[in-house]
């Protein structure tokens, strides 16, 4: 008997989080996190049966949602806490935005593409992520009129450090983001910001799309 989407969802998730443990992510909070997201109401319907593979797939507007690794990764890396208040470049699918406000306090989004803010919006809303607000904007300007954040989390890959980004930073805040040439090397990169100066950590490498300035022409 074929097993209905209900039960291959339920053990992909539990394949999933497997996978995100055998490949060294320990943080309970955010494994729990990763548990309680339904990651196959985030994918396009043609790829509902690869929602829990570790790999990121195609979704609007050329853009992809990010392996479930690297988005539980730099999840970890941030170091959030439940009072932080979180801002995200890069809302895609919303799915990385569902991970973080159940982890910290409030989280801002920043999408340049309207389309995919509007279905991520109306997504997150209906599954019930009630601390989180997407913006249509320039991610490379962020969310000035938010801010100051504990932490900013960037899904798309910068080529040189966003500096208005940074001074969006509380003292003793970080920020992770992908650094590197857009088709060349790129890696994750902490950054952690004190009255002293930016602390800069390389991390993992990794490949994502690029980040480009301004709000898209395409609606």
């Amino acid at each position: 008997m074929a097993q209905s989407a209900r039960d291959q969802d339920g053990v992909g998730r539990m394949e999933f989080l497997l996978t995100l443990r055998r490949r060294g992510i320990a943080d309970k909070d955010i494994l729990r996190a990763m548990e309680e997201v339904p990651r196959s109401e985030f994918v396009d319907a043609d790829h509902f049966e690869r929602a829990y593979a570790d790999q990121a797939l195609p979704i609007s507007c050329g853009q992809t949602i990010s392996q479930p690794y690297v988005v539980a990764y730099m999840t970890e890396q941030l170091g959030l806490r439940p009072h932080h208040r979180v801002l995200e470049i890069g809302t895609g699918s919303g799915y990385q935005a569902a991970v973080l406000s159940l982890l910290a306090r409030e989280v801002v989004s920043v999408e340049r593409y309207r389309t995919l803010a509007d279905i991520a919006r109306r997504r997150l809303q209906k599954l019930g992520y009630k601390n989180v607000e997407v913006i249509v904007g320039d991610g490379f300007a962020g969310a000035p009129e938010h801010a100051p954040f504990d932490r900013i989390i960037v899904t798309a890959a910068a080529e040189k450090l966003p500096e208005e980004l940074i001074e969006q930073l509380k003292d003793g805040g970080a920020m992770i983001l992908p650094l590197g040439p857009h088709g060349g090397s790129q890696h994750i990169v902490k950054l952690t910001k004190s009255q002293t100066g930016i602390e800069h950590e390389q991390l993992i490498a990794v490949r994502f799309v690029p980040l480009l300035p301004g709000r898209a022409r395409e609606l």
